[in-house]
């Protein structure tokens, strides 16, 4: 693998001591190289003891969601069922005949009519004009009526199913001009809808028959059968208002251990790291998996382009500086300058905000899949994701 057994086994105690101090209650390391693959477990699969983490633990993967509602897109762009620059109010006449808001704070009729209609181009790059709106509950009414259709943590036993969705989506103004800026989430989510329409099938029965099943990903999918209920890791998170670490979703019983009402394309799958490897794999071979081709060279190559311009990034972002050196292409971010050990330029992935992270580097020839089951406290990745890819990093050895 061109990697240094000695300094894997450094990664090993790095990673090891986020679970001895609690940071994480359990946690699993993939790096695959050159068609070799180094899986590393350990911690437990609730807080304070149980059962092992294992390799075939299932996760929330959340955000890793969006990667493979993208591939699902581009397999209908591909078939001419969807086009990237056609305004999406053919599949999805709820959103048409838009208004925009003259402030993101402002009352929700204060508005002016959009420059021009929203486009398949613009829900998969996250220009479509609305999206989180990181403000104090009550300071911003968009970003409450937002919060109210899930906008924020996974919440699969919120939202009401497809249509019902986007018709309340289509009640709500724009925050800004379709293609002005990058704003995250919500794009991936009517991206769901859309191919569901596209498709003439249920989103989930989509994302099943064209991506899950040809890769042979048994265990990824928008919730846990009751028998398999006991691979499920305990999701904690901290509560934002006392500061605490909580169990956020439990495995009997909990959220993601029944089929939601509304599959999110933004945050709502499951999966092991085996599964997503699987997904990435194919990635990393342009679109084919073994025998099995689910996209196109050109398509992949499209969605792992930075597709933001200058302008757009100088208004976006989650964090300070964050696309200083990155993209954002179709479903994922594109490191665009090094300015760390980790990750070459042309990297590309992204993280689920429950606790797990994913790139892949093609001048390495190496992914990268890290899950845990601590979901992070801000948009910037937490230690435990930081000393993963560094980890990772300064192990190569050729």
């Amino acid at each position: 693998m061109g990697l240094s057994k000695a300094r894997l086994e450094q990664m090993h105690d790095v990673m090891a001591g986020h679970v001895e101090r609690g940071d994480v209650p359990g946690l699993v390391t993939l790096i695959s190289r050159q068609g070799e693959v180094h899986v590393d477990t350990m911690g437990t699969m609730t807080a304070g003891g149980g059962d092992p983490i294992r390799r075939d633990t299932i996760f929330r993967i959340s955000s890793m969601t969006k990667p493979v509602t993208a591939v699902a897109a581009m397999i209908l762009v591909e078939e001419c069922a969807l086009r990237l620059d056609e305004p999406v109010d053919r599949l999805l006449p709820e959103l048409a005949d838009r208004r925009v808001l003259r402030r993101i704070d402002g009352p929700l009729d204060d508005t002016v009519p959009a420059d021009r209609p929203i486009t398949v181009r613009d829900l998969l790059t996250f220009r479509m004009g609305i999206g989180l709106v990181m403000a104090v509950p009550g300071t911003h009414p968009i970003a409450d009526a937002l919060a109210a259709l899930g906008q924020g943590p996974p919440n699969p036993a919120g939202p009401p199913g497809p249509d019902e969705w986007i018709r309340r989506l289509g009640t709500l103004p724009l925050v800004h001009q379709p293609g002005e800026r990058w704003m995250y989430n919500t794009g991936s989510d009517v991206l769901g809808v859309l191919i569901a329409r596209a498709a003439g099938c249920p989103f989930e029965t989509f994302l099943r028959e064209r991506i899950f099943e040809p890769l042979d990903l048994k265990d990824t999918g928008f919730s846990v059968p009751a028998t398999e209920l006991d691979r499920l890791a305990t999701s904690y998170w901290t509560n934002p208002d006392t500061g605490v670490t909580e169990v956020f979703d439990p495995a009997e019983g909990g959220q993601w251990s029944r089929p939601p009402a509304f599959p999110s394309g933004a945050g709502g799958l499951v999966s092991t790291v085996d599964d997503y490897l699987a997904f990435a794999e194919m990635l990393r071979a342009m679109g084919t998996y073994g025998a099995e081709r689910i996209v196109s060279r050109p398509s992949v190559e499209v969605m792992t382009t930075d597709q933001l311009t200058p302008d757009q990034k100088a208004v976006s972002g989650l964090v300070p500086e964050y696309f200083d050196g990155h993209g954002w292409g179709f479903g994922v971010s594109v490191v665009t300058r090094r300015t760390d050990v980790a990750k070459s330029v042309g990297t590309y992935g992204w993280d689920g905000g429950l606790g797990t992270s994913w790139c892949t580097d093609p001048v390495e020839d190496m992914m990268l899949i890290l899950m845990t089951q601590r979901a992070w406290t801000s948009p910037a990745p937490p230690n435990v994701c930081l000393d993963f890819w560094t980890s990772a990093y300064q192990a190569l050895d050729d």
